[in-house]
Parts: structure tokens; C-alpha cells; sequence
């Protein structure tokens, strides 16, 4: 009821005077303590102000006090409710405009009495906030110009300019009001009464760019730092924080713009912020101040360009046709001289501020809101409609490909499948015991390069540029002695691999093999658990990285590899470096620089006919010292956040330690993040945006032996030539009871083979029965390693083949009740080049399969011409799986197709016909969730998004018709649930969850036959439980349509 008061003025009659005299002195706590009585006073205030016609000019006079009384009652009553209801009631009843009114009439009186203009700017800082038109209002009635000229006029009253700042900082909210107040002078205007309470107001003015502009120009960048230098001297205590980061905020929205970040570099503000933290860092209460410096900081680092020629891969590959609007004709068309590494850019990306305390959930939580905005809409698309896209006359030659399908097994049947493998490579002899070693040839000899050794006189096993090999090759020099692995690892044969790797084909030539792939893998007995990362870790090594700056004659930029230099990429020296190489099958490593001495900064190469794509790497070291601590830096990372920030470690693999009978990739390394650098990202490589950065991994480690050879690794490598050699030795699982035919499906772009895998039960005779219930087995199509880095997709796979191809029950059941068609690389070409994400076109097969070209994705053409033939055989998949790898997620979960799902997390309305749907696609990961430890059903999505319609995944539900079509991603990183919790996964786990895979089709089989409505309603359950964002009304129309369904059907069909 206050604020009525305000409408009029007060009679100067007594009983008035004598009310306003106990308003009076009811203010303050005895207002807080009494508001009942205080509302009845200012109620017979109002009484008689609506009921007497004279005039209140004597109130509103120089010798009245009663405006006065009654604002200050006003101002105790805000206070009273501190939810702020009562300042909201105030706005909504006109409030505000009368206060503005108030401000305005007193403002034509001369000189304005500052009692008056202290409590009006008192209310109106309290009012601002909960009124949304607050800066509007004040602009339409000239009140910002009242404010500014009070305080032009009060310069040295502290007591009135404080509440006129806090004001002005409310004003300054509203970009117009900005604009506005900078142009008549208001930043110079604060540089001349700074102090504690104008940081706020500053920090609001300077987010304006034109502002912001000004600041620079009247040199107040150097005011700043030395304000922001002189508290952090003084305030030894650190009583006046706030304050402290006032003043750095400041900085911090000066340096949005180019010309700020220019002034601070020529102000010293690198150097000053970079002393000023350094001495914080001890105070953990001080992380404020350093999280908003060393933010700063990094977004003044001048920009550098990586140190490569051009962000184009090191690699070409002429393909035998370039489509004029593909990726590769846009790379190869710049014009000639146009610098594709680096470009000038006005643009600033706001620096990643200090994530030492973001978790997954963060990440998971941006990733939900992006996939919300990605989500099919449009019920056409989510309804499947079987199309096998090519008439049967053309689909025909893949009969071949399904000779099961026609067999009559006549001929006797170990002489059938004899010939029909002919063309595999025969198997190497019996191995020895595993306890006895062997002595071999060095398997790096494949022709013409230099020999390495495992000698005594430093490290002999990098590369020597120049040498021919001939030296001590056949000597004893040139001999391993290595422990037989053959019971550990019975598909490896490291003769056989050699032999493999000579069949491979490389863009590159490649005519090294990796150590790791000669010896083999046998993984370890003991845990690994996911890295607990130290406090201030990755604060500590963003402030080394800035050091580089202050300090740039400790710097040595050192180029010790550069594939950019084919002829000798190994850059020879005096032995104070370390040696690298990359130049074998799945090799990644374009360039290492020695910055410190015991420090490297690695360059990633793209991927082939590609400017981008790094995350994969494969890499060899040499020459180190033993108990060293060595720091790698791989500094053009593309991924905005990494499981590297939340447990996950690089893998090491030791020559030193294989050869004492340990041959095995381990994780390894500390000090481990992941964080946005100061290296340009072109725009030409980043879809047309500006000033992007790249994104630095960084880890430690040391080595525990002398002349040692290690090599590191993003994840286990999986190469081709491993891929052929395991099919090879599947060979010698193969019973008489076991039907396994290995196809050629096509040839890549880089003239190596896809293999194609058949694998069920024989038939129990060659009676017409058998042969019948034979042919009709229900297919499933099995497809693997389609992105290069994600070799996980391939050790999952590796458990699959070995259970298909094994002499449990549970594996006879299943070859008897399927048959399997299994493509388990779909990019061979990128895996062995070294890619992360592409083939040799330079483009993710995975987002090709709407219109496969025949030449540039033969092995995507061809796959889906196999189910295109199956859809018009009438033998469509029972289920499709295609494996995967994220590296941003942990566990193993899947990614299905549900119309339902998709409605329900969007807008879309939908009537219940549209929603008819079996649910059993959800039946395979909820049996997997049940029996696969390290399998995540919470982590499952049946969300169809636009992003993902030419996908496998996608396209095989909507074209082939396949209900249950799923993308099976294993995290490259560990668990964060179940009997895995707290450890990163490892061969072991993922070979494993290969083999749980195929025990859930087992039950799936089994469930299929079942006519039970409590399997529906369970279902029903589990959705219900997992979908996130969905309506209430949409479960409504959920469960009516099911019991709809239920009472119609009266039986139900997974």
C-alpha cells in the first residue's frame, strides 16, 4: 500500500504531520519489528490523502521532510520480504514509473535535495533488477540523464554516488543504455571516481563492444592492471576479493574485443597476471581470482600457426574421379598461394574457463541439448518404408555371396568348403612350447630399409635415412630373441603377420612393421583404473604453455620428425633428443618439435585427402632416459572435450618388455588433460568459422629401460594386416560341423580387400529337411570398423568371431539357430593409413550409405547391396549391429531406431496410428544389459536424429526394413557402472562383450518365441524409466495405445 502514497502530496493539516511524525520514527527496526502498525499508519496517511483536496506542496517544499519519511518507509519495506515479492508487487502496480516521476520533479529544483535524491536512487537500485523494462523506462524518461548529472555534479560525495553507481550499473544492462551512457562520457567519467563500489558498474559498461572500444582508447587498460596490481599487493589478507575480480572481469570483457586483447599484450598484462597468479596459486581460496586470470591469459596468447606446411594431409591419393561439390575438390581448389594453416580473424572464441571441477555430467548435459535440437520431425522419415533401392536384375551378382542360400550339399562337405578357402593363406607350422624362445630375422626387414636392432651400444632402432640395411643383417645383431606367445594368443602368428603386412597396401609405401603388431598383445592380469586426476593439474600445464611467452629464450622449437620432409622425416642430432616414427601400418604422427628439453610438442597428420580429423595416433619412441620425466604435448586436437579429462590413459606398449615375455599394451601416463590452446584452427578447416583454436592432450611419463622401444597409442591397434592374419587362423578353428566361407566383397579405392565372412552350422545331413531348415535360418549382419580410429569396433569383433568359430553348446546353438554375414572392416584403407575418421575420399563412409558411390565407397555400394539383394529375396536381417567406438562416453551401449521415442522428444503430435510399433527393438540391449558387465542401458538412445539419416544404423531401419538395427558403441576409455566400475576397459573386456553379444542373440532367439504380454508391459516399463524429456500427456497416449494394442493383438510378437 506504500507506494499509493507517492500519487499525491500530504496535507499539512496536524493529524497528518503527526502521522508522518510516527512513520518517522517507526523507521528502521522498529519498522522490521512492527510492520502491522506501520501498515496502519500509512493506510490512515492514504485515507486522508484521498479524501482532503488541498494541496501537499508544503511536503514536497525545501523545509518539509515528509517526501523524505515516506520513501525511507518505503525502502525499510522492501526488506521486510527478502524473496523479493513485495519489490515485485511494487513494479506491477506502476511503481517504478513513479519513482522515475519523483526523480524527475526533483531534479528541476536547484539545488536538489540530496536527501531526496540518496533515497529515490536507493529505491530505484533495488526496484531495477525486479522490473524487466527498468532500462527502457529510464531512457523514455530522462532519468539517465538526471543520474549521470548528479553524479558529474557530486564527484567527492561518496554517500550519494554510491547508490547512483549501483543504479547506473542496473541502466547499463539495457545495450542501448550502454551505447548510450559511453557516449556521454561515462567511462571516462568512472576512471575518475574509481573505487571498490564502481567495479561492478564498470565491468557492465565494458560488455558493451563500443565501450569496451572507448576503454582502450582512453588508455585504461594500464589503469586497470595497475589497480588489479596494486589490491593484490595489499590486500595481504585477501579481505577485498571481490573487488580484486571486479577489476580482472574488466579486463576480461576489454579483451573480447582485438584491440583490447592488443593493449593488454602492450601493457605487460601477460607478464603482470602470469606473476600476480603464480603467487595465488598456494591459496586454494584464491582460485577465483586465478581461474579469471589465467581465462585472460589465454585469450590474449597471440595466436600461432601449427608447424606444418599446410593442414592438408601429408598423404595424397588421386581418386579416379573427384566429384566437383565433394570435400576433396573444395580441398584441393584453394587458390594458389592461399595459406590454409592459419588465417586473421577479428573473432574471438571465448576461452574454456578452468575446468579443474566440470564433470561428465556437464558434458553429458550439453550433449543432450544439442541432440534435443537435432531430432527428426518429420513423421514421413520416421516411418520405415522398405525400399531395396536397385531392381533384382542388377542385384543378382551378389548371389555368390549367398551360396548357403542354394547349396544342396551333395558333395561331400569338407571337400566343399576346401575349395571354396583355396585362396586362404596357408597356416604357419605347430609353435613351440611357450616357456622356449625362438630366434628370427628381424621382422622390420620387408626390403630395402635400415635394420633394427635390439643391440648394447644406444638405441639402434630408429630409422637410419640413407642407410640401404645391408650392414650385420644377417649377423647376430640383427636376431630377436623372442618368447613364444602361441598358447596365449592362438590367432597370432607374428611369421604370418609379416607375411600379411607385405599384402597390404599403403598410400604411403609402408615397409616397416610396428613392434606391437609383430609380438602381439596379451593382456594384462592385473586392474587398470581410471586415473584420478590431481587438483591444478591442467592450471599448472596451461601456465607452463604460457610461459612460452614470457620466456621465449627457453625455448628451443626444435623439429626432431617431419614427415613434410619424405626423403629423411627422422631429423638426426647429437642425441639430446628423443627419436620418433610413424611410418608403419596405422602409423599416425605428421611432426614432433622439442620446445624443452625434455618436452615435445607432436603434430597429428589428417586424414588422407583430408584437412582435419585428428585424434588417432600410433607412434614410436626411442633414445630416451631412463627415470626421465617427459612431457608430450599433441597439439591439434579438434574435439571440444575428451575422456583424457576424466580417467582415461594413452597405451604404451615396451620392445624391452616383450622381449622378457611381457608383450603387452598398458596405460600409461600422469598429469594427463585435455584444453583448448593457442594454436588457430583455419576457418578453411572449420567450416567456415573464425577464430577457432585447436585443443592440446598432454600427458607425462617415464621409461624404466635403457636402449628401449615404445611405442604410444590412442587405443589397442587393430591393423588390416592383423585383421587378415586372425581370419587366417580362424581357418584352424574350423570343425566339420562349423560352415565358414570367406568372400572377397570388393576391392578398395586403395586395391585392398573387404573380406566378407559366412558363418553357421553345417546341416545335419543333405536330406531335403535339413537342407531346408538350413537355408531358412534367420540372417544376421554383423559390420565393424567403418571409422579407422575406432579400434575397439575391432577387438569387439575379434570375441564375436572367436565365439562364433567356438565349441561351447552356447556357440553350436547359435551357429545352428542363424547364419551370420559379417564384414568386420568396412575402411580398410583408413585403417591402414592411419585415419581417424575417413577413407582415401576424404569423407566418414558412415554418412554415405543413402547413395553409396560405387567408386569412391565401394565397400558401402556393395554392403548394402547385399541387404538390398536379401530385402528382395524375401530374406531380410533378423538383426543388423554395426560396432562402433566413442570416445566421449563411458561403458558399452547401443543406438537404436524408434519412431515413439523420437515423438516423444519433440513436438511433434503425433495421432496413435502413427505410433504403431513393435517395441522388441528394445529386447537385444536389455538382454545385453543383464548379462554383458560392462554393457549401459541407461546409456541407450532410440532417437532418430536428422544428423544421423544416412548412417547404418538409420538407413538400414528405414530402406532394408530391419526392426532391431543398431550401432554398438564401446567406450575407448572405461566403466562408471557394474563389475567394470572405476576401470578402464582393455582387450580383455571388449573381446568379452564380442562374445556376450552373441549369447544375447542366443536368448533373443529364444524370446522370440514367446506369446507373453508381460514381456510387452516390461518393456513398456524400461522406456518409461530411461526416455528423459518427455510429456506427460505423451505417456498417456503411451499406455492407451498399448492396452489398444494388447486387447486387439491378444498375443504378442517381439
Amino acid at each position: 500500500m506504500f507506494w499509493i502514497v507517492c500519487f499525491s502530496s500530504v496535507p499539512s493539516n496536524s493529524r497528518v504531520l503527526m502521522l508522518l511524525g510516527q512513520l518517522e520514527r517507526m523507521n528502521g527496526e522498529a519498522m522490521l519489528k512492527d510492520v502491522e502498525t506501520a501498515r496502519q499508519v500509512t493506510a490512515k496517511i492514504l485515507h486522508l490523502i484521498q479524501t482532503q483536496e488541498k494541496s501537499g506542496k508544503e511536503v514536497m517544499s525545501k523545509g518539509s521532510s515528509g517526501m523524505e519519511v515516506i520513501l525511507a518507509s518505503l525502502e525499510v519495506s522492501s526488506l521486510v520480504n527478502t524473496t523479493g515479492r513485495r519489490v515485485g508487487v511494487f513494479v506491477s502496480k506502476g511503481g517504478t514509473g513513479v519513482l522515475f516521476q519523483l526523480l524527475i520533479n526533483a531534479s528541476k529544483e536547484f539545488p536538489p535535495s540530496e536527501e531526496l535524491m540518496l533515497q529515490l536512487h536507493s529505491l530505484l537500485a533495488k526496484v531495477g533488477p525486479k522490473d524487466r523494462k527498468f532500462g527502457v523506462k529510464a531512457r523514455l524518461t530522462g532519468a539517465l540523464n538526471v543520474t549521470i548529472n548528479l553524479m558529474k555534479q557530486n564527484l567527492l560525495n561518496n554517500k550519494l554516488l554510491l547508490p547512483c553507481l549501483q543504479v547506473l550499473r542496473v541502466y547499463s544492462s539495457n545495450l542501448v543504455n550502454a551505447v548510450s551512457l559511453g557516449k556521454n562520457g561515462v567511462v571516462e567519467l568512472m576512471f575518475k571516481i574509481v573505487a571498490p563500489y564502481t567495479v561492478d558498474f564498470v565491468n557492465e559498461q565494458h560488455e558493451c563492444e563500443t565501450n569496451a572500444r572507448r576503454a582502450v582508447d582512453g588508455g585504461f587498460v594500464t589503469v586497470l592492471l595497475a589497480l588489479y596490481l596494486d589490491w593484490h599487493r595489499n590486500d595481504t589478507r585477501h579481505r577485498h576479493m571481490l573487488i580484486r575480480k571486479g577489476l580482472l572481469v574488466s579486463l576480461r570483457n576489454i579483451t573480447n574485443i582485438k584491440l583490447g586483447r592488443k593493449a593488454f599484450i602492450e601493457a605487460d598484462g601477460m607478464r603482470i597476471l602470469y606473476n600476480t597468479s603464480t603467487e595465488c596459486l598456494p591459496v586454494r581460496t584464491l582460485d577465483l581470482l586465478i581461474n579469471t586470470s589465467s581465462l585472460i591469459m589465454r585469450k590474449c596468447f597471440p595466436k600461432n600457426r601449427l608447424p606444418v606446411p599446410t593442414i592438408k594431409s601429408a598423404f595424397h591419393f588421386q581418386l579416379p574421379n573427384v566429384p566437383a561439390a565433394g570435400p576433396v575438390a573444395q580441398l584441393y581448389n584453394q587458390p594458389p598461394g592461399v595459406d590454409d594453416v592459419v588465417d586473421e580473424s577479428d573473432d574471438n572464441e571465448e576461452a574454456d574457463a578452468d575446468t579443474e571441477n566440470d564433470t561428465e555430467n556437464d558434458d553429458d548435459d550439453k550433449d543432450l541439448l544439442a541432440a534435443n535440437d537435432d531430432i527428426e520431425t518429420d513423421l514421413n522419415k520416421l516411418h520405415p518404408k522398405r525400399n531395396p533401392g536397385r531392381p533384382l536384375e542388377e542385384l543378382r551378382v551378389y548371389e555368390r555371396f549367398f551360396l548357403e542360400l542354394s547349396e544342396d550339399f551333395q558333395v561331400a562337405k569338407m571337400s566343399i568348403l576346401t575349395n571354396r578357402n583355396s585362396s586362404c593363406i596357408a597356416l604357419s607350422a605347430k609353435h613351440s612350447p611357450v616357456n622356449s624362445t625362438r630366434h628370427i630375422q628381424s621382422p622390420l626387414l620387408l626390403g630395402g630399409i635400415a635394420s633394427r636392432r635390439v643391440g648394447g651400444g644406444g638405441s639402434n632402432f630408429g630409422s637410419d635415412c640413407g642407410s640401404e640395411g645391408t650392414e650385420d643383417e644377417g649377423g647376430e645383431g640383427a636376431v630377436l630373441e623372442v618368447p613364444d606367445t602361441a598358447l596365449l594368443l592362438p590367432l597370432h602368428d607374428p611369421d604370418l603377420y609379416v607375411e600379411m603386412v607385405k599384402g597390404t597396401r599403403s598410400v604411403p609405401e609402408y615397409a616397416e612393421v610396428a613392434y606391437p603388431d609383430y609380438f602381439g598383445h596379451v593382456a594384462p592380469t592385473f586392474k587398470e583404473p581410471l586415473l584420478e586426476r590431481v587438483y591444478g593439474v591442467q592450471r599448472s600445464k596451461i601456465y607452463q604453455d604460457i610461459e612460452r611467452l614470457i620466456h621465449p629464450n627457453d625455448i628451443l622449437d626444435k623439429a626432431v620428425y617431419d614427415l613434410d620432409i619424405p626423403s629423411c622425416p627422422v631429423i638426426e642430432d647429437n642425441g639430446e633428443s628423443l627419436k620418433f616414427n610413424s611410418q608403419f601400418e596405422s602409423g599416425n604422427l605428421r611432426k614432433a618439435v622439442q620446445v624443452r628439453k625434455y618436452e615435445y610438442d607432436l603434430v597429428l597428420n589428417s586424414d588422407v585427402n583430408s584437412n582435419h580429423y585428428h585424434q588417432w595416433f600410433y607412434f614410436e619412441v626411442s633414445g630416451m632416459r631412463v627415470g626421465t620425466v617427459y612431457r608430450f604435448n599433441i597439439i591439434n586436437c579438434e574435439k571440444s572435450n575428451s575422456q583424457f579429462n576424466y580417467g582415461m590413459q594413452v597405451l604404451m606398449y615396451s620392445v624391452q618388455e616383450a622381449i622378457s615375455g611381457r608383450p603387452r599394451w598398458v596405460r600409461t601416463g600422469a598429469d594427463i588433460c585435455y584444453y583448448k590452446n593457442h594454436f588457430a584452427r583455419s576457418s578453411i578447416a572449420a567450416g567456415g568459422q573464425k577464430g577457432k583454436s585447436y585443443y592440446s592432450m598432454t600427458f607425462s611419463t617415464t621409461f624404466s629401460h635403457k636402449d628401449d622401444v615404445c611405442y604410444f597409442a590412442y587405443h589397442y591397434p587393430y591393423t588390416y594386416s592383423t585383421l587378415k592374419m586372425h581370419l587366417a587362423k580362424l581357418e584352424a578353428l574350423r570343425t566339420p560341423q562349423i560352415y565358414l566361407r570367406q568372400d572377397n566383397l570388393c576391392e578398395t579405392l586403395g586395391g585392398n580387400g573387404c573380406p566378407l565372412l559366412t558363418i553357421t552350422a553345417m546341416p545335419e545331413s543333405n536330406s531335403n529337411d535339413h537342407i531346408c531348415q538350413f537355408r531358412n535360418r534367420p540372417l544376421i549382419f554383423l559390420s565393424a570398423r567403418v571409422h579407422p580410429g575406432e579400434t575397439n569396433a575391432s577387438w569387439v569383433m575379434k570375441g564375436t568371431l572367436e565365439f562364433l568359430m567356438g565349441t561351447s553348446p552356447l556357440a553350436v546353438s547359435l551357429r545352428e539357430g542363424f547364419i551370420f554375414k559379417i564384414v568386420p572392416m568396412l575402411n580398410p584403407d583408413g585403417v591402414i593409413n592411419g585415419n581417424h575418421r575417413c577413407s582415401l575420399s576424404g569423407e566418414d563412409l558412415n554418412r554415405q550409405w543413402l547413395n553409396p558411390n560405387p567408386e569412391l565407397h565401394p565397400t558401402i555400394y556393395h554392403t548394402k547391396s547385399l541387404l538390398q539383394y536379401l530385402v528382395h529375396m524375401q530374406r531380410t536381417p533378423l538383426v543388423f549391429c554395426d560396432y562402433h567406438g566413442h570416445s566421449r562416453k563411458k561403458n558399452v551401449f547401443m543406438y537404436g531406431c524408434s519412431v515413439k521415442e523420437t515423438v516423444w522428444q519433440s513436438n511433434i503430435t503425433a495421432s496413435s496410428s502413427d505410433l504403431q510399433e513393435d517395441l522388441g527393438y528394445r529386447t537385444l540391449p536389455k538382454i545385453l544389459s543383464q548379462i554383458a558387465p560392462a554393457f549401459s542401458m541407461g546409456s541407450c538412445s532410440f532417437v532418430v536424429e536428422r544428423s544421423k539419416e544416412s548412417t547404418a544404423r538409420v538407413v538400414v531401419w528405414r530402406e532394408i526394413g530391419v526392426q532391431r538395427s543398431y550401432t554398438m558403441e564401446s567406450t575407448l576409455c572405461g566403466c562408471d557402472q557394474g563389475k567394470y566400475k572405476g576401470l578402464q576397459i582393455g582387450t580383455r573386456e571388449l573381446e568379452e562383450m564380442g562374445a556376450q553379444f552373441c549369447v544375447s542373440l542366443l536368448r533373443l532367439k529364444r524370446l522370440t518365441g514367446l506369446r507373453n504380454h508381460q514381456h510387452l508391459l516390461d518393456l513398456e516399463n524400461d522406456i518409461m524409466t530411461h526416455t528423459k524429456v518427455v510429456r506427460l500427456v505423451k505417456w498417456r497416449i503411451l499406455q492407451s495405445h498399448l492396452h489398444t494394442q494388447l486387447m486387439h493383438e491378444g498375443t504378442h510378437m517381439l
